[in-house]
């Protein structure tokens, strides 16, 4: 996965001294995408575009570790990929068995660079014995802390906000869920946020990737295909991001304090229902000026405490769910483990490149 390091040009250093002295984004998500096109304008087969893009992306995770980018997200196989041509879906399974199967042989060298490995998407989606080698990557970086690499296999976005609201319509109370609550049921809950997004190729869209993550991300849209992506280009990336971060996290910071009013009304109004609940009504008529709301609600002075006490009860709800949903994830990547693990096995055969 990590290519021997290159010695920097003066140029690049010096570069990196000054882009180093501004805010650095601390997670960088790529969508890789041009192996195709690389592959025709170079008059190779397609496979031979696809171990390009392998090999640019263990440079890239290379540039980021020296820069200080502490979480890089791939889009690795989008859900859509398999409806491709059966050849190049098999092409791409292969090249990813002999990629996983190369990291793990390299276990020493991800445990010195201190890398988290973490797959994003519907792995169920792929071949049993490719989620062997995904599960044993994710479990043997499972406690390395400098840095996380997040790759998205047999993912997009709809398919994962479809899957947290199928967890949260089962797990939770209606008046318990929330933005935030949603988020945390996504794949990527355990990632930071989104800083910047970068697309090769040229393609000006997102490709059903981490459309929500990205809400609040600076987005860069380079002209050049993947397999041709240089450190110029992520330092180019980087300084559009400096050019616009400050103005990204103020309207970051008022989203999140418009989300907090938010979940304080609901959980507002959500003590004044359950008060209605409880109380019988009334049927004698007499108090004609009551309004409906305020007359069945708690007194006024006891309406905060009342309010705290069932935010304190749901946040003591959701936790217990979330802690639920992440034991179980936890589990099912543990229950593909091999009962052989490949550690410590003979690399696998180079694919066939046609």
């Amino acid at each position: 996965m990590f290519t021997q390091k290159r010695q920097k040009t003066w140029a690049q250093r010096a570069c990196e001294a000054v882009l180093t002295t501004g805010p650095v984004p601390q997670h960088v998500a790529i969508i890789m995408d041009g192996n195709r096109r690389f592959a025709a304008k170079k008059s190779l087969a397609k496979s031979e575009g696809h171990v390009k893009g392998f090999d640019k992306l263990a440079e890239t995770l290379e540039w980021c570790l020296d820069l200080g980018i502490s979480e890089v997200t791939v889009y690795a196989f989008s859900i859509e990929n398999f409806k491709r041509s059966a050849d190049e879906v098999a092409c791409l399974m292969e090249l990813s068995r002999q990629k996983f199967a190369k990291l793990l042989q390299e276990r020493d060298l991800i445990h010195q660079h201190g890398v988290c490995v973490r797959i994003i998407g519907n792995i169920s989606l792929l071949p049993k014995d490719l989620q062997e080698l995904l599960a044993e990557a994710v479990c043997m970086s499972a406690h390395n802390k400098r840095a996380i690499l997040n790759v998205c296999f047999a993912y997009t976005a709809r398919d994962d906000m479809c899957m947290a609201m199928q967890e949260l319509a089962v797990g939770v109370k209606e008046g318990d869920i929330s933005e935030s609550l949603f988020e945390k049921c996504l794949y990527t809950c355990h990632c930071r946020n989104v800083d910047l997004l970068i697309r090769t190729s040229g393609e000006v869209r997102l490709s059903d990737f981490l459309l929500w993550e990205s809400s609040f991300s600076c987005l860069a849209f380079v002209k050049v295909l993947w397999p041709e992506f240089s450190i110029w280009h992520l330092y180019a990336a980087i300084l559009h991001y400096q050019r616009n971060c400050s103005k990204i996290q103020i309207v970051r910071q008022s989203y999140l304090i418009e989300r907090e009013r938010l979940q304080r009304e609901a959980d507002f109004a959500c003590v004044v229902e359950e008060s209605n609940m409880e109380k019988p009504p009334n049927h004698s008529g007499a108090d004609k000026s009551s309004h409906p709301t305020s007359f069945n609600m708690p007194a006024q002075k006891n309406i905060q405490s009342c309010v705290q006490q069932y935010a304190a009860e749901r946040e003591q709800r959701t936790q217990a769910f979330l802690a639920c949903l992440y034991r179980r994830r936890e589990d099912y990547i543990k229950s593909l483990l091999p009962a052989h693990p490949l550690m410590g096995s003979k690399p696998a055969l180079s694919v066939t490149l046609s």
